[in-house]
């Protein structure tokens, strides 16, 4: 459909298989990452266009996004996929990774909103999605500093879609609760009767940015099956 896709925060899994399922539609795909040379072999296998980025340095963020728009266009589509954590007990875990994951999994995501609003509100027309956990529905032991993250990016979300969708702008967030299928990362990520499919989240990430204005979805949770909650 020729539509304009970037992705921030492109590796080999979830974003991966979102990339791929928008570039079968005949989507136009930018990939972020702070390392290009790691998503290089994607890039090349649908085409897309690889850029450098930081999420959590505003000037990298507005280059990024200045850079797609010499390259490919205005977006229509951007997915905000980074995350990051650090595991330990409140009395233990270290303060400087703790306000990394905060950076990277919310700061990084108000700026990517912000660069894509000004371009979408402009256009009059676009989608944003952003990849959460149900970290940020409910903090579990040992993890403060990944829920304090997600439950910001969930507020985010939330205020944003309340925002932007009278202006035409999509958003939305997605609660993914559970592994994701990884092989090479080794049990529990290997099996895929208790993970879930990145290609299956792909398929919803893709079904949401195709729904009629009448009946928008702002938040979605998706888990296996066999997963409790």
């Amino acid at each position: 459909m020729g539509e304009n896709v970037l992705i921030i925060g492109a590796g080999h899994g979830l974003s991966a298989a979102v990339a791929r399922r928008f570039a079968k539609a005949g989507a136009r795909v930018g990939l972020a990452a702070r390392t290009p040379d790691k998503i290089s072999d994607l890039a090349q296998e649908i085409n897309a266009t690889a850029y450098a980025c930081d999420a959590t340095e505003p000037h990298q963020v507005a280059a990024l996004f200045d850079a797609f728009d010499r390259d490919l266009g205005s977006p229509d589509v951007v997915v905000y996929n980074p995350s990051a954590r650090a595991r330990g007990a409140i009395t233990e875990v270290d303060a400087a990774a703790t306000k990394n994951a905060l950076m990277v999994t919310a700061y990084g995501a108000f700026l990517a909103a912000q660069q894509a609003a000004k371009r979408m509100v402009k256009a009059g027309s676009g989608t944003l999605l952003f990849t959460g956990a149900s970290a940020g529905i409910k903090g579990y032991p040992r993890s403060a500093p990944f829920a304090m993250g997600k439950f910001a990016l969930r507020g985010l979300c939330q205020s944003l879609a309340r925002e932007l969708a009278p202006q035409n702008i999509h958003v939305a967030h997605f609660v993914i609760d559970g592994t994701i299928l990884n092989e090479q990362r080794g049990a529990p990520y290997n099996d895929p009767k208790t993970s879930l499919n990145p290609d299956d989240i792909a398929e919803t990430y893709f079904h949401v940015t195709r729904q009629n204005p009448s009946a928008w979805t702002w938040e979605i949770e998706l888990r296996p099956s066999v997963e409790t909650f």
